[in-house]
């Protein structure tokens, strides 16, 4: 699904890739896996910094910040969705302006502020809330909510965070995918293998973060555990940094919104005009630079490549805002293709919302002993998964796809769009055995921890799928100039499933509460509240989520068939 577009970049495409002093780069020398070894640390360390901190900062602002459990886990889907939704930003601004090696220079130093700010809270006492028991005998009430400069500090240290993350994540995916030569037909084979490698040091610094940090931050204290994200986050940049001497480079181009615009406001002014039944006709579709072969969807769009008839007999030239060229109309159709298949990834991460936020209270009200001297912290049971996917990750890479490749004829053994499908049907079953699982444990008084392993594990095979699907799709669909623009659309899909999640959570309890304020998650108490209805209305949403992804995803292949 997509090679054909895929095959259209390639027409006349040149390698314009220059090294940190911006001379044309040396394929003896630059990029390669080798070069991408770099961003992998990168991408290690950095998920390693950023996930000890995200995975448990409900119990951070439960419990020592105060907020109420349903306002805590608001502020973490808000958190993690602002993450995903600047990553919009440091696409915009690597592709435009900065390139990707400087927005990931940059902004990785804005995050190691961030978790500098946030160590440094969490060390001193005088600059949090009083300590008081939350949800203990009903004093959790009186407990006195972190306010005024305490909260100006926290969220000013939590958005720093937000700020720098959001900006460096889709930059590390393009930046690691553009040391393959894409002219190079062995080289982009390889960057199917590049995906995996990202998503197994992605899983690599969830397990370390989720096991020795979560552990650190229970048993040292939550200063030493924000410490040692602060101390990852600089090896991450000292990974980059190593690597500079090494990588390929795509220098920015401008702004890439620029060329959007004019196509719009060309087809529109055109919007009277007929569009000629030979597209050879066009402007731009045969002088010898096109880099995008015309397609026959969204038509309306290619009245913008209709010359007027004094530019067709040569007496002058038409604006760029009311002429546009083949390529530039061919990257609009592409980014609109995408969008429906990117909009059938936010229940999907919605899913994850409660992972890292419900789940984990849900642990914590459960029995965490496994023998008279361990206890598992609740959050550390997100580490199930990436342990998993630890060994998943190679055995996919090394027996699936080669099999999957003698029956399909597929590089990666399955399509993009196909891995995609497969980890949203497969996540329904993690919200399945999460409600199960919530039913038993308000009926349990003693119910172990371990219980809720499946629903981690489940969406962790499911994650294998979709998140490097989603990646490896948006990555190949995008022409030079906008790698790191659509790839951030991917990290995007995080975002509204965090947002919908924390909207979700507000209209559950209004509507279900019928405005007596006993909604199913308006309590302080999951013995109180119906967690497990809710974990039932997230599956059937996820179930027909799925439906309607396959409604776009054979729509999508029928509209770039050859």
């Amino acid at each position: 699904m997509g090679d054909s577009l895929e095959k259209t970049k390639s027409i006349l495409s040149v390698d314009t890739c220059v090294d940190w002093r911006g001379r044309p780069c040396n394929s003896n020398k630059h990029g390669g896996m080798g070069a991408a070894a770099f961003v992998l640390g990168l991408q290690a360390f950095e998920m390693m910094a950023i996930a000890a901190v995200g995975n448990n900062l409900i119990t951070y602002v439960y419990s020592e910040m105060h907020f109420p459990l349903s306002k805590a886990a608001n502020v973490v889907t808000n958190f993690v969705g602002t993450v995903f939704l600047l990553s919009l930003l440091g696409g915009f601004l690597s592709d435009s302006y900065l390139g990707s090696f400087r927005t990931m220079l940059i902004f990785g130093f804005i995050e190691l502020s961030g978790f500098t700010v946030l160590t440094v809270q969490a060390h001193y006492p005088g600059l949090r809330p009083a300590a008081c028991e939350m949800g203990s005998s009903g004093e959790g009430d009186e407990c006195e909510e972190a306010k005024g400069y305490k909260a100006l500090m926290f969220f000013s240290a939590l958005y720093l965070v937000a700020l720098g993350s959001g900006c460096l994540k889709p930059n590390i995916i393009s930046h690691g995918a553009d040391q393959f030569q894409k002219q190079d037909p062995t080289q982009f084979k390889k960057l199917s293998t590049f995906f995996n490698c990202a998503y197994f040091a992605f899983c690599t610094g969830e397990l370390i973060a989720l096991t020795l940090l979560v552990w650190v931050q229970t048993h040292s204290g939550m200063d030493l555990g924000f410490g040692v994200s602060t101390a990852a986050m600089l090896l991450a940049l000292i990974s980059l940094l190593s690597g500079a001497s090494f990588f390929r480079n795509n220098p920015p181009r401008g702004s890439i919104f620029t060329p959007i615009a004019q196509v719009f406001v060309a087809a529109f002014t055109k919007r009277k005009q007929i569009c000629p039944s030979n597209s050879e006709m066009l402007h731009g579709s045969h002088n010898g630079v096109v880099k995008l072969l015309h397609t026959d969807n969204f038509r309306f769009l290619d009245k913008a490549c209709i010359k007027s008839e004094e530019t067709r007999g040569g007496t002058r030239e038409e604006s760029p805002w009311k002429l546009c060229t083949v390529t530039q109309v061919e990257q609009v159709k592409i980014i609109l293709s995408v969008i429906p298949i990117f909009a059938c990834t936010i229940i999907f991460n919605t899913i994850l919302a409660q992972l890292q936020t419900f789940s984990v209270q849900q642990g914590a009200s459960m029995n965490t002993t496994l023998t008279n001297s361990f206890q598992i912290p609740p959050a550390s049971l997100q580490s199930i998964p990436y342990l998993i996917l630890i060994f998943l990750v190679p055995l996919y890479e090394t027996a699936f796809v080669p099999l999957a490749r003698r029956l399909t004829a597929t590089d990666s053994g399955i399509t993009p769009l196909q891995r995609v499908g497969t980890g949203l049907f497969v996540a329904t079953f993690s919200m399945v055995s999460a409600a199960l699982v919530e039913q038993k444990r308000r009926h349990s008084s003693n119910l172990s921890i371990l219980w809720i392993a499946p629903q981690f594990v489940i969406f962790g095979i499911s994650e294998l799928f979709t998140a490097v699907g989603l990646v490896e799709f948006f990555y190949k669909q995008s022409v030079e100039g906008m790698q790191s623009f659509l790839t951030a659309m991917t990290y995007c899909s995080y975002s509204f499933g965090f947002y919908l999640s924390s909207l979700l959570v507000s209209v559950v309890n209004k509507v279900s509460g019928g405005g007596s304020g006993g909604g199913w998650l308006s309590h302080n108490d999951l013995n109180k509240d119906r967690l497990d209805l809710f974990y039932w209305l997230l599956a059937g949403l996820s179930l027909v989520n799925f439906f309607n992804y396959l409604f776009w995803a054979n729509r999508y292949s029928q509209l770039v068939a050859p």
